[in-house]
């Protein structure tokens, strides 16, 4: 029997999908979890719209800004910034500028919530073709049209980092590589780069255990990837694991604090024989962690718990490394979520900066004399790293620092230019601190 002939999906179709993601996470919602509930055939389209949305959604708000005199209802107002997003470069733009406003009329006019709005915005977007060129120019000199990103994000890094905020905030708008992490306990990196070549994956050798493609490429499409021969994880990220380990034994008792969705936590492993205990606090973050570990061929004592309240699951045994992956803004991974510098409110930083220290505080208790504590965050705001070890150091006698990578920033390096190589910086935004805690 002849298959059934499948109609391609409309685009109005997978526009009034993303405008949906776009209003769930003006709501509060994070992209992922907004994606996850579109239908799964609309999944990737929308998930790739979406993105380029975000990246561009600074300047399409401004835009909109110009062209109505009263912001419309939320579900009208997010498709009309959808098609301002994708539409306003012409270079960039994944459709035709004419077939973008044709569809999304068409998904306003499908949608009974947005339907009598639909004259309107076409109204909008035909102005917005014929006037193009003078309604972009009169957005270039607002921040938030010009890096796509809040206003209160570019001011407290052009406060921060005076020197670098500039290109940090570009940064965020371009496409991370892909990286990924060998586990040597299989493989050496000089040896899966040669099999990423024979089957036809072009990439390079970073530091340590990462390569990076030169293209992103499906993990099934990853020469045993399924038998737990690599993982996809940043450079700054691979960074965590070898800084722990150092100085501590081979078998060494480590807690990784905050562990999913357990990329540290397998890093670990392959680079040691450690005794290694994963705390989180999500159930099904922590089936994650499980899951990555299962598939390479690894073991860690996972509890689900609340890392910041160790009375409930500590055993009183002091640990010689302690991991400490903080909760915090992901300020330094919006390249690779664009949807969170949409997400967060910039009261987020002090709330988050009091969950780190209140962790710093309960973990430090269960270091060993002599023992050694990773901070760490994907963030590139300095509440949330430099100032927030400052603060704990004056708070804690026995703790002193170590050499550490400190901020890195991407595209820019470590912002403590006695540390590291400034040669390469293909990374997210991280912070590190190296902790020893002192004999009394």
């Amino acid at each position: 029997m002849a298959k059934a002939f499948q109609e391609p999906t409309p685009l109005w179709r997978q526009l009034q999908a993303t405008a949906g993601v776009i209003a769930a996470v003006r709501k509060g919602s994070s992209g992922t979890a907004a994606v996850e509930v579109v239908d799964a055939t609309l999944r990737p389209g929308v998930q790739a719209l979406a993105f380029h949305v975000w990246r561009n959604l600074g300047r399409a708000q401004a835009l909109r800004s110009k062209l109505v005199s009263r912001q419309p209802s939320p579900g009208t107002d997010a498709l009309l910034c959808v098609a301002l997003a994708l539409a306003w470069n012409e270079a960039d733009a994944p459709y035709d500028a004419f077939t973008l406003v044709n569809q999304a009329v068409e998904a306003l006019k499908r949608n009974p919530m947005t339907a009598a709005h639909a004259h309107f915005v076409n109204a909008c977007l035909r102005r917005f073709l014929r006037e193009r060129a003078a309604l972009v120019a009169a957005t270039d000199h607002d921040p938030e049209s010009r890096w796509n990103h809040p206003r209160w994000w570019v001011e407290r890094l052009q406060r921060e980092h005076p020197r670098h905020w500039q290109t940090i905030l570009a940064g965020a708008n371009r496409h991370p590589p892909m990286t990924l992490r060998v586990n040597v306990r299989k493989s050496t990196p000089a040896h899966y780069l040669a099999q990423l070549q024979a089957v036809g994956i072009a990439g390079c050798s970073g530091e340590a255990a990462a390569l990076y493609l030169d293209q992103p490429a499906p993990v099934s499409q990853l020469p045993g990837f399924a038998q737990g021969w690599v993982s996809v994880q940043d450079a700054a990220a691979q960074m965590a694991a070898p800084l722990l380990l150092q100085g501590l034994s081979a078998k060494a008792r480590i807690l990784d604090a905050c562990a999913a969705p357990g990329g540290k936590t397998a890093h670990l492993l392959e680079a040691s024989d450690a005794d290694v205990l994963a705390v989180e606090l999500d159930a099904r973050r922590m089936q994650r962690v499980g899951h990555n570990l299962e598939r390479l061929g690894l073991h860690a004592e996972l509890r689900t718990a609340d890392a910041a309240k160790p009375q409930d699951w500590w055993d009183g045994v002091p640990f010689d490394g302690i991991l400490l992956d903080a909760p915090c803004t992901a300020s330094g991974i919006v390249r690779r979520h664009p949807d969170v510098r949409w997400l967060r409110r910039e009261s987020d930083i002090a709330q988050l900066a009091r969950l780190q220290a209140q962790l710093l505080d309960a973990l430090w208790l269960l270091l060993r004399p002599g023992g050694r504590m990773v901070y760490c965050t994907c963030s590139v705001f300095l509440a949330e790293g430099a100032d927030q070890i400052q603060a704990f150091l004056a708070r804690q006698s026995q703790a002193r620092m170590l050499p550490a990578p400190g901020h890195l920033l991407p595209g820019c390096g470590p912002l403590d230019a006695d540390v590291g190589d400034n040669s390469n910086h293909d990374y997210d935004g991280f912070y590190y601190a190296l902790l020893e805690k002192r004999h009394a």
